[in-house]
């Protein structure tokens, strides 16, 4: 019994010490992806940071890639004189009437369809996901004909609702799922203590899933403040233009005003950077939900 011990023992730590050493390792490949990836992202914002501080005539006159010989700030003064101020505050009236209602219907549609048991909530469930298969490009016709028909067109609301329509499928896909991983006992404790399922919506569904709810806020909000096609069919005023048509404006009849273009560009991007910095982390969270499992 004594040499069969001393046979096994030194065997197991040979096991733990080799699955130290193993973990302990670095990833070469997945540091140097890591690097590549890194490069292949921050190449195409440099280059539209220092274009952004360049004279229109040294764009074209030295490397691209090269640091500016004159930074200036004229291209920066020149959007916002270009009445950018008009096409963000229009950017995020839209953003914020497109996302709200979103939330709001995509999360009581979500808990009806996770709580529920009739067989109108199944076909509504059914048919959120079959609008996940139908494109905003390929309804743009029959969205602008329906606008035209409720005498919309060429105003903010005709923006807001098609992108409400549009966003309303993956949310409740999203949510619905969040919705799900709550555990049914805390739902039957809800109901034990007195709750209504409206009480029970507000008070356990909302705060459980608020990562989620931030994630799906966030998608949709860059989704609406990035779109073009729906501003550009469904508006005509120059009142009425958003940022990523406010890039027309340094469009001239022979020539674009590139470093211009891409001063609007950074200025457009800015109000993301800050939603990402103050959501980043219950983004993440909902974002990472479910993995752990």
């Amino acid at each position: 019994m004594t040499t069969t011990t001393t046979l096994v023992v030194p065997r197991e730590a040979d096991r733990r010490r080799a699955r130290r050493s193993s973990t302990g390792r670095p990833n070469l490949f997945g540091g140097l992806a890591g690097w590549i990836w890194l490069a292949i992202i921050i190449v195409p914002v440099y280059y539209v940071v220092i274009t952004s501080l360049k004279h229109q005539a040294d764009y074209f006159g030295q490397n691209p890639l090269a640091l500016p010989m004159n930074p200036t700030l004229d291209n920066y003064t020149a959007v916002i004189e270009a009445d950018f101020v008009r096409y963000f505050i229009n950017s995020v009236l839209i953003t914020v009437g497109a996302v709200v209602p979103t939330l709001a219907l995509s999360f009581m549609a979500a808990y009806a369809i996770v709580r529920g048991r009739s067989r109108f909530l199944r076909i509504a469930n059914s048919t959120f996901l079959m609008g996940l298969a139908i494109p905003l490009q390929a309804t743009i016709i029959p969205v602008y004909l329906m606008i035209i028909r409720l005498n919309l067109y060429d105003s903010l609301l005709a923006i807001v609702l098609p992108s409400v329509a549009f966003a309303i499928p993956l949310s409740v896909l999203l949510l619905s799922n969040f919705i799900r991983d709550v555990p049914n006992e805390l739902f039957e404790s809800m109901r034990l203590d007195g709750c209504s399922e409206w009480q029970t919506l507000w008070r356990l569904a909302l705060p459980l899933t608020k990562p989620a709810i931030v994630t799906v806020a966030i998608y949709n909000a860059l989704g609406v403040w990035n779109g073009f096609l729906l501003p550009l069919v469904l508006t005509q005023s120059p009142d009425l233009r958003v940022l990523p048509l406010a890039l027309w404006s340094f469009q001239g009849e022979f020539s674009v005003n590139i470093p211009a273009v891409l001063a609007c560009v950074v200025l457009t991007t800015l109000p993301l950077v800050v939603v990402y910095i103050f959501g980043r982390r219950q983004l993440v969270s909902g974002l990472t939900a479910g993995f752990s499992k």
